[in-house]
């Protein structure tokens, strides 16, 4: 009791912040299959009688796939859709949203509600030290040392963070001015929807490959991102992601 004879207001607890090394790709709904390049290439010389190749056995049509992915010509990989829920650190979604042709998104807000105490932190396998030139470099182990460093200052700096943030709404602060102190190691959810044309192209770049036409330095967290969407591709149109493969990870 206060000394008015009144209770005096709750103490509002903050939920514990949680950390994670990971990352989630869930493939929400996909109509995608090989068929539906060969169906599509089919009408420049078939004409209406192409929608018959959409019951094609499209492994015997392996070779076309194969001849319209090598000299790029890539409208036929663009009948399809694949969407995707991924849940990854907001650094990784800046990235990401530089890829518009072809990709449609639809993010968790922080105006909307309350944004989770949900934060990443490097795994003991990020490699920590850059060498090399821009767009040209790797990264190598760090230090025990340097990973104490990075583990002990995300978790400090998140948590308070956090603590301010949650101080703000407790205050009545709108939810969109409070969100302005969260760092971008918040984990955001969203639903990504593209065609395999889009997807090979995200992939090309995102993904590191010693035997691609051109290699690429992607960060790791958006790579890890990456690899999981490509597993579902490869299951969902094995031919095609067989032909990407073999012709050096270039999208048509």
């Amino acid at each position: 009791m206060s000394d008015t004879g009144q209770s005096a207001p709750a103490e509002t607890i903050a939920p514990a912040a949680k950390f994670r090394s990971d990352v989630s790709v869930e493939l929400v709904q996909a109509a995608a299959q090989d068929s539906d390049v060969v169906w599509s290439a089919r009408v420049s010389t078939s004409g209406e009688k192409s929608i018959e190749a959409q019951n094609e056995d499209a492994s015997s049509s392996k070779g076309l796939i194969n001849f319209l992915m090598k000299n790029r010509h890539g409208t036929p990989f663009e009948h399809n859709s694949m969407t995707f829920m991924v849940s990854a650190p907001i650094f990784v979604f800046r990235e990401f949203h530089r890829h518009r042709v072809g990709w449609s998104y639809n993010e968790e807000s922080g105006r909307y509600r309350e944004l989770a105490p949900v934060f990443y932190v490097p795994g003991p396998d990020r490699r920590l030290v850059q060498i090399g030139k821009a767009g040209r470099y790797e990264f190598v182990e760090g230090t025990a040392e340097q990973s104490r460093i990075v583990h002990e200052s995300t978790i400090r700096a998140c948590e308070t963070a956090y603590g301010a943030y949650q101080e703000m709404l407790d205050a009545g602060v709108a939810r969109e001015v409070a969100r302005g102190v969260l760092p971008v190691s918040t984990f955001s959810t969203m639903y990504a929807t593209c065609n395999a044309r889009s997807l090979m192209a995200f992939l090309s770049l995102r993904t590191k490959d010693e035997d691609s036409t051109f290699p690429s330095y992607p960060q790791r967290e958006i790579e890890m991102v990456g690899e999981l969407m490509e597993e579902q591709f490869a299951r969902l149109m094995p031919i095609t992601h067989a032909c990407f493969v073999a012709n050096g990870r270039v999208s048509p």
